[in-house]
């Protein structure tokens, strides 16, 4: 990871596991995280492997997700399936508030 980025934000993560998942370096003077999107960060373990964690951005603040000390060199493979699936709920939940605000914007007089 470059020494000026505070990690790297998962712009996508495939279904497929033969694929890689798709990063956009964020550099350490970025704002906090958009609603819905993943930072990771990883670094050698001590001992072995590598040490991943990664951060979801809330509406708010953003939120430790998952941490994965001591993963394998083929780390990626082993945490695709969380961000796969935390990116999914992320985006229902945005088109459920999206559909909210737009039948309360019709129910208004």
């Amino acid at each position: 990871m470059p020494s000026w980025a505070s990690g790297a934000l998962v712009h996508r993560a495939p279904a497929v596991p033969g694929q890689p998942i798709q990063i956009l370096w964020l550099p350490n003077t970025a704002p906090r995280l958009p609603f819905g999107r993943i930072l990771l960060r990883w670094e050698k373990a001590p001992e072995a492997g590598w040490d991943v964690t990664a951060r979801l951005g809330l509406a708010i603040t953003d939120v430790h997700l998952a941490t994965w000390p001591a993963a394998p060199d083929d780390w990626p493979c082993l945490v695709r399936p969380t961000l796969r699936e935390v990116t999914g709920l992320c985006s229902a939940l945005a088109v459920a508030t999206a559909a909210l605000e737009l039948a309360n914007h019709l129910a208004d007089p």
